[in-house]
């Protein structure tokens, strides 16, 4: 059977994993801090700070990173001297949180927002913004329950979004401007909850779900693959040689962000 390992705890509220350039890279929100380690969680490594939360990350073809402040509405850039600039200003769009962030081969960057202050407001409806190449910003996908992780397949054709409020994953076709069609189900997950999500080579697709405290993979249409329990809510997954990378924190609420307690943890699933 499959191991599953546990190789960082202490964070603050992990989120965002990504396995770049042979390294496992980790948004610490709480603690504003984005961390870069080995793939045993070893010499590790804090690549950035900020006084804000890093919401989300990713890089650009050229291997910049972007970092989603997502409560200032930019998207920043990292320069290759270390320089922190910004990349987009996304409050033309819109000026509540934003969220996650994918970039494709072009170096269109996806990001979405929730639509609403999490704990404070109602819930509204969610949004996909492109920043383009050049950095222009508009909106190409609103009505979304709750979006959160997101994933384009390897051919560039297709963007997939989690809609945490919908317990569904939602597809769209990429046209050649960069915008965003053909909107449809890509899986009705039940009473799955779908945070962070990573696609996997044989075109499944794990999501990660806090109130179920799990992580679950699926086809196309929602079959349930596998799935990994868990002892704490599940916020984001990553693959990345051979392994899938959990992260996991105690949840109970936003209320949860500024407890103190360092609940986070890091899994590798074997």
């Amino acid at each position: 059977m499959p191991e599953l390992q546990t190789l960082m705890t202490g964070l603050a509220l992990g989120e965002s994993p990504r396995w770049h350039d042979g390294r496992l890279w980790i948004c610490d929100w709480v603690a504003g801090e984005v961390i870069a380690a080995d793939g045993d969680g070893r010499d590790r490594e804090v690549v950035l700070r900020m006084a804000s939360f890093p919401f989300c990350i990713d890089w650009l073809p050229d291997g910049r990173l972007l970092v989603v402040s997502g409560r200032e509405a930019r998207v920043l850039r990292v320069e290759p001297d270390g320089e922190v600039v910004t990349h987009a200003d996304l409050s033309p769009v819109s000026d509540r949180p934003w969220n996650e962030i994918a970039v494709d081969a072009r170096a269109n960057a996806y990001v979405n927002g929730i639509g609403f202050d999490l704990g404070s407001e109602d819930p509204g409806p969610g949004f996909v913004a492109l920043v383009t190449a050049d950095g222009a910003v508009r909106q190409v996908a609103g009505g979304l329950g709750f979006p959160n992780g997101m994933a384009i397949t390897p051919d560039g054709a297709t963007l997939i979004v989690a809609e945490s409020y919908g317990r569904c994953l939602t597809a769209f076709d990429i046209e050649p401007d960069g915008g965003l069609s053909g909107r449809r189900t890509w899986a009705d997950l039940g009473d799955g909850v779908p945070d962070g999500v990573s696609l996997a080579a044989d075109g499944t697709l794990w999501y990660a779900d806090v109130p179920n405290r799990c992580c679950v993979r699926v086809r196309e249409g929602g079959e349930v693959v596998e799935r990994v329990e868990l002892d704490r809510g599940g916020f984001s997954c990553a693959l990345g040689d051979g392994v899938l990378y959990i992260v996991a924190a105690d949840w109970n609420g936003p209320a949860s962000m500024a407890d103190g307690r360092r609940t986070g943890v890091v899994l590798a699933y074997r």
